[in-house]
């Protein structure tokens, strides 16, 4: 069965609301310019929502190594997720579990090949507890909204996570064609960046955990 990660919450409700519908991991921001960033005072408020089996997921981007420790001494997370230009080596270096977001891009000529893509990005990041797949410009946060094509994604010796443009409307069409490990959404289950919709979390992850 499908994993589901809701990421970019910021209330309580949310969370609780998550949680109930049968999130199986829970996402914070903690990169500058995000519209759904948390400070760490608060996230560690809701991260005490979360219960035992569900996962805590931290969000980074191309931060000082120090800047996420500071975040990890308040706030017990349990996975961490980086969207930037960081290095295997930077990655492991917290000690806990890590995925690592690859843009896909659009499929231009001027692009990198998908498979050559997967390859480097395997061996730069062996140890990753996952690759995550998104439709973001590199270096970028995700949230977008936007839908890549999902035939260009080849096989991987890592857990695939799908992201990008993730709704109620296709990510049932997109668990069956692309067979990943998990989904993540954050704008597909919105009314606003970081308001979260509980109708639509709960449908989201009933639809993506549909068996076939």
């Amino acid at each position: 069965m499908t994993r589901v990660k809701i990421c970019g919450l910021t209330r309580g409700g949310d969370v609780n609301a998550a949680v109930s519908a049968g999130a199986d991991a829970i996402g914070f921001v903690f990169a500058a310019g995000s519209k759904r960033l948390l400070e760490p005072a608060r996230a560690a408020q809701l991260v005490g929502l979360v219960p035992a089996f569900v996962a805590r997921v931290g969000l980074f981007l191309d931060q000082d190594a120090e800047e996420v420790a500071r975040v990890l001494d308040q706030v017990p997370l349990t996975l961490l997720q980086f969207h930037g230009t960081e290095d295997g080596a930077y990655c492991r270096q917290f000690g806990l579990p890590y995925i690592k977001a690859v843009s896909v891009g659009s499929g231009h000529a001027s692009e990198p090949d998908t498979a050559q893509l997967m390859e480097r990005n395997e061996a730069e990041f062996s140890d990753a507890a996952a690759l995550l797949l998104d439709s973001h410009e590199p270096g970028g946060l995700g949230g977008t909204g936007q839908v890549f094509d999902w035939t260009r994604i080849g096989r991987s010796r890592l857990p695939l996570i799908l992201a990008g443009g993730l709704t109620v409307e296709n990510v049932s069409d997109a668990v069956r064609r692309v067979k990943p490990w998990a989904v993540d959404v954050s704008s597909g289950v919105e009314d606003a960046p970081g308001i979260k919709n509980a109708d639509a979390m709960q449908r989201f992850i009933k639809e993506a955990k549909r068996e076939y």
